[in-house]
């Protein structure tokens, strides 16, 4: 069996890395794959929850378990954590381990990435980010990496934390401000949502023509970012359709609507469906997080350590 470290998969992992296991992942879910669905579970303590996150393709087989507990932020450690598990596809015994809490902050991001890649406007400059959390700063250095972005505008409920979220994206060369909502919304030419609220972070009547939006947030039922008002005049795309309409973004959309306008993003990818059409469109971009994501981006890992020769039989 071969056991990856946290430690050895975030010194593997980069958003070139990431994009290119997401982008092959994305296209297997609209192709082959097979996504079960997911099991969300509770810990013992307050307000702490774990998932496992299971599919399979020709190739792979396995699953993501992922948890959260609040209650790490009291002990400087992340809340977030996340463990990739690999089965032999001959045998169904364990074939791999892979600790990869970083590694998934890459992973949810490149799924932003590669839609913002095909679904935005090639002259998009300007990029609004609802949340100021550890996540929300992945995501616009991935979408910063495939449109030449020129401002950001970071939206937070806590102006500290939004001041920090700019600071931090400073740090790396990425022009940023602390914005309203709607000076946001009405200026961006892409909108990222990567937060836990369960209601709408804006109004449908701030967003304008030609605006894509990436939905990053919502994984369990009763969550909500979007508006309702804006399903009805924009194109819909997904990671995988019936998780999507289950637990992500699109569970608060009318099924007819969803039925008749919802398209998987692997399908563009693939040339099977079209993406944008004209400059005036709004496009929105719900990912909920798929297990095919993370049995991709485990397979991409183990080859980059083998190709760096790292030992990880055990």
């Amino acid at each position: 069996m071969k056991y990856m470290s946290e430690a050895l998969s975030s010194q593997l992992i980069s958003h070139e890395l990431a994009f290119n296991a997401v982008s092959a992942a994305l296209i297997a879910a609209s192709e082959q794959a097979k996504l079960f669905p997911v099991v969300i579970a509770e810990g013992h303590a307050e307000n702490s929850i774990f998932s496992l996150k299971s599919a399979n393709t020709a190739e792979l087989v396995g699953w993501k378990a992922g948890s959260y507990w609040p209650s790490n932020t009291a002990k400087n450690i992340p809340c977030h954590a996340s463990t990739i598990f690999l089965l032999d596809q001959e045998t169904g015994r364990l074939d791999a381990v892979i600790e990869g809490s970083t590694v998934n902050a890459y992973r949810t991001a490149a799924a932003d990435a590669v839609a913002v890649s095909v679904l935005a406007r090639e002259d998009a400059n300007c990029l609004a980010i609802f949340g100021t959390g550890h996540q929300a700063f992945y995501e616009g250095v991935a979408v910063c990496r495939v449109r030449d972005i020129r401002s950001v505008l970071v939206v937070g409920r806590n102006n500290d934390k939004a001041q920090a979220m700019v600071d931090k994206l400073a740090a790396v060369g990425i022009n940023a401000q602390v914005t309203e909502a709607e000076e946001a919304c009405r200026a961006a030419d892409i909108i990222i949502t990567a937060t836990t609220a369960r209601e709408a972070l804006f109004s449908a009547e701030w967003v304008q023509a030609g605006t894509h939006i990436s939905a990053m947030g919502v994984d369990t039922k009763g969550k909500q970012e979007l508006p309702l008002a804006l399903f009805d005049n924009a194109d819909l795309y997904c990671d995988f359709t019936s998780q999507s309409v289950v637990i992500g973004e699109f569970q608060h959309a009318d099924k007819d609507v969803v039925s008749n306008k919802l398209t998987m993003i692997g399908a563009v990818l693939s040339g099977r469906a079209q993406g944008r059409i004209n400059n005036s469109d709004i496009t929105i971009f719900d990912s909920s997080g798929i297990a095919v994501q993370d049995l991709f981006v485990g397979q991409h890992l183990l080859n980059a350590a083998l190709d760096a020769g790292h030992a990880m039989e055990c």
